[in-house]
């Protein structure tokens, strides 16, 4: 079982604290990455010809930008089938009925929405074009286009972000027609306006401990709301394709920027649309980076991630390194881990630390 993302780099306007390969939404780009998709995927073709592909994911950037008739062309190449989970991100301000049905008659099955807060204030701060009332009509358009998997993102530890803000978003997601919601808090990555930003910006996120209220607050909301935790940042009916990451199952990503994992190695290609093209026209692979971590150091990453999962870990065939067994008995006297047989899960401390967590294995 293999994996495939697509990175449609076109946006309207890129997010303050977006930290993705992203680009204007110039109507002459379409043709060179549609044609760069279609030679890169030749070239890739020996490696999945024969495997079976559990999901397809179309990321950015704002995939659906790029047209139904540009994403369909991508998928009448790949022989996926009835169980596929295909996906497809997008933004409310572009998510009508209209474009949404046209998209489900492509095969898309699976709609990913960048709502990130229901409070038109929280919306202010990050710089977002739609509206509250926006992000909800795009909801049910894509209920209405017949999407029955809907997921929705939501961020907090926001600037200026309150307890009474943050349930004001949270007591809206009942009423939603969504079945899986990513939870994020806002971090400033180099390379982005909030980071240049971000001694003002600091001075007015909530501190740790309401950090800490907010993200429990919405936790025990989403858990009452049907929305059950499978991992740290997800809830809901679980995605296949970001679970695929998780476990360790191999994909490749196409598109300028794009990761790939397989056969124990990661490589990405080169984020920039005319190198990416042109390398390709020159039958070359457009990948700038590649590694292979050697073990016990590919053990111990594979561990970290996976432990994500609420469901955790069976190491029995792991051939855990000593020096990692004692990380993981450390873990669990301090009641961050706890451990059934071989099977090794964050405790719910754990799930409030993970980061601690991964860095003590990693």
């Amino acid at each position: 079982m293999i994996s495939l993302y697509f990175h449609i780099p076109f946006c309207t306007k890129k997010c303050p604290y977006c930290h993705f390969y992203v680009i204007p939404n110039t109507k002459s780009h379409h043709p060179l990455l549609a044609e760069g998709l279609e030679r890169e995927w030749e070239l890739r073709w020996p490696q999945i010809e024969n495997k079976q592909i559990a999901s397809i994911y179309f990321g950015g950037g704002t995939p659906t930008l790029f047209g139904p008739a540009e994403i369909g062309a991508v998928l009448q190449r790949i022989p996926f089938s009835s169980t596929t989970e295909i996906t497809i991100e997008a933004n409310p301000e572009e998510a009508t009925e209209e474009l949404l049905s046209q998209y489900r008659s492509i095969g898309i099955n699976r709609l990913s929405l960048g709502v990130q807060s229901l409070d038109d204030r929280s919306l202010q701060t990050l710089e977002r074009i739609h509206s509250a009332h926006r992000a909800r009509d795009a909801i049910f358009a894509a209920k209405a286009a017949g999407f029955d998997n809907i997921s929705i993102d939501l961020m907090y530890d926001l600037p200026g972000q309150t307890e009474a803000s943050w349930h004001y978003t949270l007591d809206q997601l009942s009423s939603l027609p969504i079945s899986h919601l990513s939870l994020y808090n806002l971090t400033f990555e180099p390379h982005t306006s909030f980071y240049k930003k971000r001694e003002t910006l600091l001075l007015q996120v909530p501190p740790p401990e309401t950090s800490l209220k907010l993200l429990q607050s919405a936790v025990d909301k989403l858990e009452s709301i049907g929305l059950k935790r499978y991992e740290i940042s997800a809830f809901g009916r679980p995605s296949v394709h970001n679970s695929g990451y998780w476990t360790g199952r191999p994909f490749l990503g196409f598109g300028p920027s794009a990761f790939s994992y397989w056969e124990g190695k990661r490589f990405s290609n080169v984020s920039n649309l005319h190198r990416y093209s042109k390398q390709l026209q020159s039958n070359q692979l457009p990948v700038h980076f590649e590694e292979a971590l050697p073990y016990p150091a590919n053990i111990r990453e594979r561990l970290a991630v996976q432990l994500r999962l609420r469901e955790g870990v069976d190491t029995t065939s792991w051939n855990l390194p000593p020096e990692t067994l004692a990380t993981l008995d450390s873990l669990s006297k301090n009641g961050l881990l706890e451990k059934d047989t071989d099977r090794w899960r964050l405790s719910e401390k754990g799930m409030l630390f993970y980061d601690t967590v991964a860095t003590e294995i990693i």
